[in-house]
């Protein structure tokens, strides 16, 4: 992992590709000690914050932490996720931010040094090569190590670089 203190850094997560991650690798992100972290590496400029919420729901289980990331130093992106039904008539939420966060990113690359995307999905592959013409260091966060692998082969090529999560869970993990 390839930082230099004068860089100016750009956190782009995709939520609900990181939470799924996190989860196949069985460990709690805890984003203070994640933006402290980045914050030792260069100038963090920005960190986004991407998800989709149901917002009709009595109970949502995100909105705690959209909250908590909104008030501690992230710019949370949401919209409003979609239910709909399936042809075997189970219940399926449908919430894609992909959009809004290749768009950002773009955005970025003419300010940013470094962009660190926490997603594995190949969808952003040519998100990543447009902001690398730009100028911009693009590095994916995602996994191998979990079954089936997170990241995309064409994301992990295209990527300037590839930081594996499971290496970063000692120092970005909950604490039990």
């Amino acid at each position: 992992m390839t930082f230099y203190p004068d860089e100016k850094i750009g956190l782009f997560i995709d939520g609900a590709n990181l939470f799924s991650t996190t989860k196949s690798l069985d460990f709690d992100i805890d984003f203070r000690r994640l933006l402290d972290e980045f914050r030792k590496r260069g100038k963090l400029i920005r960190a986004n914050y991407y998800t989709a919420l149901l917002e009709q729901e009595d109970y949502n289980p995100l909105r705690p932490l959209v909250d908590w990331l909104d008030y501690n130093g992230f710019s949370v992106i949401t919209k409003r996720a979609k239910e709909f039904t399936d042809d075997q008539g189970r219940r399926r939420i449908k919430g894609d931010m992909d959009i809004e966060l290749a768009i950002d990113m773009l955005e970025a690359a003419d300010y940013l040094d470094h962009i660190i995307l926490f997603s594995g999905d190949g969808d952003f592959c040519r998100a990543v090569a447009s902001a690398q013409r730009r100028g911009a260091r693009v590095s994916v966060i995602s996994s191998l190590k979990t079954s089936p692998p997170m990241i995309a082969d064409d994301l992990r090529r295209q990527a300037d670089d590839f930081i594996e999560l499971s290496e970063l869970e000692l120092m970005i993990g909950r604490e039990s």
